[in-house]
């Protein structure tokens, strides 16, 4: 267990002292921090893992640390499934371990209702507040129509503006953020704007084509919330800005606690000021690893190294390929070389983890140097002791909600599944558009483009009586607008980003057969490697029920894209899922209690 884990003293936002909020961990009381996640107040009082496996046993902790893994689920109150990343604290709060599979012991009191006087329809419903959602809400209402804007967090700004707590009371929450002052006037603006409705801390779990539009399935309210309820809002026009999460290759040990996402890091120093521990190595692909650098910097971690799975070459070469692209980073580069340089964090190419090691916990990882296709070079081996590891291989893509509303997918540049729009973010589906790294992954400006494009064009579909034409909207003068200026601009970006920051298919041999592939349901290469032998299996959903993987708590959201690789390596005649638009294909995006849809009035 790291004895570091807490809040440092010199914090670059200062967040001002509060007063104690008095909680329970299993049994003994434990003061923590308002507005701290459950997973917050057990890291910073030393704990990295409160939950064992419904197989094996074995301990868990935060791996995403965005709510997509289910990894760090916890019983709190009575209440078993709870995601303590998700979940902020409240006084008197009881938090238990959770063993496996539990059952509640006791029923959620049934509070007060919460917003009764939220409307029916909407003529635009906006699904995710990050750049892309905000810009898309904003954009739709400053085009005259009504708008829900729809998100899972506290507050608006997604994973690239997380921000700090109210209840932190920071006096410089500014220095946590790039482009800060930007991000304010935009949060801003959506807030005081009379046609947006912002409904935080709600899900969408299900969407469903109506006549004249969408209807959506929410649920408001953390898992075991005072006043948690499940509704339906119905959109004449749906922007999804639903975002993604890091990508991360399995290895050896990778299902310890103690190796993170690198995003889950980022989260926790940005939004809670918490560092996964006292001695970090970074490795992945793609310049993300030096933003959650300089974030695990801010909280006093120490950092072992960056590890770069790409050579410098290749990343030269695609950078290269558009000058006026990488031009366009080149001082931000040389602030993160600055930074590096300032804090003596070595920078190595070609290189990755290839195994963690430990008994309860991460305590030393194996780094290896890598071929330009990503195998490990014999004889290349290294042991380093550190205390976490965060890992980030691109990222993927929150597609479920894009499935259900039946959008057309297509192949992006990194060969992950994309959804499919037009110049105007209109997908195949009428009246369903899409921004931000739903069509691709480009950074927070392109996503901020592509949203405006977005909720410009839904405000004119939803003045054309809601209804979307065969071809593109038409526009008068024919130019295209700065929105799409912007938007091509960022598409090079993302061109550039995928050929310097590629996944090679080596990482397959960085695992053996006794290594976890799916977290969930504790299934190992070798379990696969047998699914696959069977002749019957040709197609994703036969590798599925075959093998079980990707049947667990997170739906393959973690597991899905690694379990798809490693199939086509050693059966390339096994098919994707063919039935992506199949009629009664309807995905429930996120979990749903029993107990909560047997509440759901019927009266629509």
């Amino acid at each position: 267990m790291s004895p570091y884990l807490r809040p440092v003293a010199g914090d670059p936002a200062e967040p001002r002292p509060q007063a104690p909020v008095q909680i329970t961990v299993d049994g003994q009381p434990l003061n923590a921090l308002p507005g701290q996640t459950v997973a917050a107040a057990l890291m910073a009082a030393g704990r990295d893992s409160w939950r064992t496996t419904r197989t094996a046993g074995s301990p868990r902790g935060v791996f995403c640390g965005i709510g997509a893994c289910f990894d760090c689920l916890v019983i709190v109150n009575g209440t078993p499934d709870v995601r303590a990343c998700q979940r902020t604290i409240h006084p008197g709060d009881a938090i238990t371990a959770q063993p496996g599979a539990a059952l509640p012991t006791n029923s959620t009191p049934p509070g007060e209702v919460l917003d009764e006087e939220l409307g029916r329809r909407w003529d635009v419903v906006v699904v995710g507040a990050g750049p892309a959602g905000m810009s898309a809400a904003l954009a739709a209402a400053e085009g005259g129509v009504g708008v829900l804007l729809v998100d899972a967090g506290r507050a608006v700004g997604g994973q690239f503006h997380r921000q700090l707590p109210e209840e932190f009371n920071a006096r410089r929450p500014g220095k946590l953020q790039h482009g800060w002052k930007s991000f304010v006037r935009l949060r801003d603006r959506v807030a005081r704007h009379e046609r947006i409705r912002h409904l935080a801390e709600t899900s969408v779990w299900a969407i469903e084509s109506i006549a004249g539009g969408q209807r959506l399935w929410l649920q408001t309210g953390a898992a075991d919330a005072r006043g948690r309820r499940v509704r339906a809002v119905e959109a004449k026009a749906l922007v999804l800005a639903s975002g993604a999460y890091d990508r991360v290759l399995p290895f050896k040990g990778w299902d310890l606690p103690g190796v993170y996402s690198a995003g889950a890091a980022q989260a926790l120093a940005k939004g809670q000021r918490v560092a996964v521990g006292q001695r970090v190595m970074l490795a992945g692909t793609g310049p993300f690893l030096l933003p959650v650098a300089e974030s695990l910097i801010g909280v006093g971690a120490e950092i072992a190294g960056l590890l770069e799975a790409n050579s410098l070459p290749t990343i030269v070469r695609g950078w290269a390929g558009d000058p006026l692209v990488a031009r366009s980073k080149f001082g931000e580069a040389i602030g993160y070389a600055g930074l590096l340089a300032r804090h003596r964090i070595p920078l190595r190419h070609s290189r990755t983890v290839i195994a963690a090691h430990g008994e309860q916990r991460v305590e030393a990882v194996t780094v290896a140097k890598l071929t330009d296709d990503w195998q490990p070079i014999p004889g290349t081996e290294e042991q380093i002791e550190v205390d976490a590891v965060c890992l980030g291989f691109g990222f993927t893509l929150q597609l479920e909600l894009a499935v259900s509303a039946r959008c057309e997918l297509g192949t992006g540049p990194d060969g992950g599944p994309v959804v499919i729009v037009d110049e105007y973010q209109q997908t195949t589906t009428p009246g369903v558009l899409a921004a931000g790294e739903l069509t691709g992954i480009g950074g927070a400006a392109l996503a901020a483009a592509e949203g405006e494009v977005a909720g410009d064009t839904a405000a004119l579909l939803v003045r054309a009586d809601g209804r979307s034409t065969a071809g593109p909207v038409r526009r008068s003068g024919g130019s295209a607008t700065a929105a799409q200026q912007k938007v091509a601009m960022g598409k090079r970006f993302a061109a550039a980003l995928s050929k310097a920051y590629p996944v090679r298919s080596g990482w397959v041999g960085w695992s053996d057969q006794e290594t976890l592939v799916c977290r969930c349901e504790e299934v190992t290469k070798g379990d696969l490697t047998t699914a696959l032998a069977d002749r019957d299996v040709t197609v994703s959903r036969s590798v599925k029920l075959t093998s079980r993987a990707g049947l667990g708590l997170c739906q393959g959201r973690v597991c899905a894209r690694t379990v798809a690789d490693l199939a086509a390596a050693q059966r390339p005649a096994v098919q994707a899922q063919p039935a992506l638009k199949a009629e009664h294909n309807r995905p429930i995006a996120v979990p749903v209690r029993l107990g909560d849809l047997a509440e759901i009035q019927e009266d629509l």
